[in-house]
C-alpha cells in the first residue's frame, strides 16, 4: 500500500450503517487498483461491454462462487438483476401468483406472508395487487420484536408461495435456520445474504440485493428453482420475466457490471480469505455476542428490542430509557469513529449494523464505548 493510500485508509470509520455498508478493505484496495484499468481489458471495468470476453468471465466467476459457497443445486439458476427487493416484491407474486391455480385447478392461488417486521409489510402490499394474499403470522401486536415458532405457521400445501423476510433490518430480528414449507418457500435474504451457509434445496426462490453482505448497490441476486421459470408467462412485461431474465443468462439488458464485478470480488474474500460460509457464520456468532454480552450486562441502560431467541446477528438494536441519553450515546460514538449508529427513523433509538464485512476491531470498540457509557451515565 503505498504512503497516500495508508493515510487514506487511516481515516475510515467504523461503518455501522444498514447498507449501503461496509465492504471488506481489501476488495476495496483490489477496486482502487483495478479501476483505471482491469487487468487484460485494456479498459476500465466501467467502460468494458457486457457482451467482452472479459466480463462475461467476471460475471460467471461470480455465478460459480455463489454456486460454491452456497452448494447451490442444479435444480436452481443465479440471476444478476437490478431493482433491489423493492422490485423483487412485485416481481414475485407477478410471475408466481398472477394467474396461479389451487389444488382444485379451478381457484386462484393464495400467496401465504410471514411477517416479521417493516419489509415484510412492504412484499404484502406489493403482493396484494398481484392476487389473493394471507398473513400466516403478523407480529404487529409485539411490535416485531419476536420470530414464529413452526406451529404458529399455517402452511398450505397449494400455497403460490410462502414468503418471508430471514433478516429484518429496522426491528433487528432473524431466522437463523431454514424453514421447510410444502409450497414453494421465498425468502427476502437481502440483509444477510452470505452471512451463513443456507440449504437451497428447501427454497423456490431467494433474494438480494447486494449492498448489505455482498457488494455496492445495484446488482440484485437471485435464486430461483427452475421450473418456477415455468410459471412465467409470456404476456408478461419483458423485464418483469424472470424467464427472460434466465434464458439471456442476466444478459436481457445491459446488467449492472461494477456490481457484479464487485460481488466477484467478495465473494472470492468469503471463500478464499474467510474461509467459506461456515467460517463466516463463526466469525459473526463471535461479532454480535461482544455486542450482545453489553446490552445483556447493562439492561436497563441498553433496552433490547428484539427478543433473546430472535435476536439478529447482523442488526442489534436498542434504545435508552430517555431522548437525552441518546443524543449524548450518539455524540460519544462519533467522536470515536464509531459511524452511522442512529437508528431507523420509524422507530429510533440505536441500530448497529454488523454485516459481515465490520472487523472485529469496530465491534469491540463499540462494546467498550457501551460499557464505558453505561458505567459513566448509569
Amino acid at each position: 500500500m503505498t504512503a497516500s493510500a495508508a493515510n487514506l485508509n487511516a481515516k475510515r470509520l467504523y461503518n455501522f450503517s444498514p447498507g449501503p455498508a461496509v465492504l471488506p478493505v481489501s476488495v476495496l484496495e483490489r477496486v482502487r487498483d483495478e479501476m483505471l484499468c482491469l487487468p487484460g481489458a485494456g479498459a476500465s471495468i466501467l467502460e468494458l461491454s457486457h457482451r467482452s470476453k472479459q466480463f462475461i468471465e467476471i460475471q460467471e466467476n461470480a455465478r460459480q462462487r455463489l454456486i460454491r459457497l452456497l452448494k447451490i443445486p442444479d435444480s436452481h439458476e443465479v440471476l444478476f438483476l437490478q431493482g433491489g427487493a423493492r422490485l423483487q416484491f412485485s416481481m414475485i407474486p407477478i410471475n408466481l401468483l398472477r394467474g396461479a391455480k389451487d389444488k382444485t385447478g379451478s381457484n386462484p392461488a393464495v400467496a401465504q406472508y410471514i411477517l416479521t417486521g417493516t419489509w415484510g409489510k412492504y412484499a404484502v402490499g406489493e403482493a396484494k395487487k398481484e392476487g389473493s394474499v394471507e398473513t400466516i403470522y403478523d407480529a404487529k401486536s409485539t411490535n416485531y420484536d419476536r420470530l414464529p415458532s413452526s406451529s404458529e405457521l399455517s402452511i398450505r400445501e397449494d400455497a403460490a408461495y410462502v414468503h418471508m423476510t430471514t433478516n429484518e433490518t429496522i426491528q433487528g430480528v432473524q431466522f437463523q435456520n431454514d424453514l421447510s414449507s410444502p409450497a414453494p418457500l421465498v425468502a427476502d435474504c437481502s440483509s444477510d445474504f452470505l452471512y451463513r451457509p443456507m440449504d437451497i434445496s428447501k427454497y423456490g426462490l431467494v433474494y438480494a440485493c447486494a449492498q448489505k453482505n455482498a457488494g455496492p448497490a445495484g446488482v440484485t441476486v437471485v435464486i430461483i428453482r427452475k421450473d418456477l421459470l415455468e410459471r412465467s408467462t409470456d404476456n408478461l412485461p419483458g423485464y418483469l420475466s424472470y424467464k427472460n431474465h434466465a434464458a439471456e443468462g442476466s444478459m436481457w439488458n445491459t446488467p449492472p457490471t461494477f456490481a457484479i464485478y464487485t460481488l466477484g470480488l467478495v465473494t472470492q474474500w468469503i471463500e478464499e480469505t474467510i474461509g467459506g460460509l461456515d467460517a463466516m457464520l463463526k466469525v459473526n456468532h463471535e461479532k454480535a455476542s461482544t455486542v450482545y454480552n453489553i446490552v445483556d450486562k447493562f439492561p436497563t441502560m441498553f433496552i433490547g428490542h428484539a427478543q433473546k431467541d430472535s435476536r439478529s446477528l447482523m442488526n442489534v438494536t436498542f434504545k435508552f430509557a430517555t431522548e437525552e441519553l441518546e443524543k449524548a450515546f450518539l455524540k460519544g460514538a462519533e467522536a470515536r469513529d464509531l459511524d452511522s449508529l442512529k437508528g431507523h427513523r420509524s422507530v429510533g433509538g440505536i441500530r448497529a449494523s454488523i454485516y459481515n464485512a465490520m472487523p472485529m476491531a469496530g465491534v469491540k470498540l463499540l462494546a467498550e464505548y457501551m460499557t464505558e457509557f453505561a458505567n459513566k451515565n448509569g
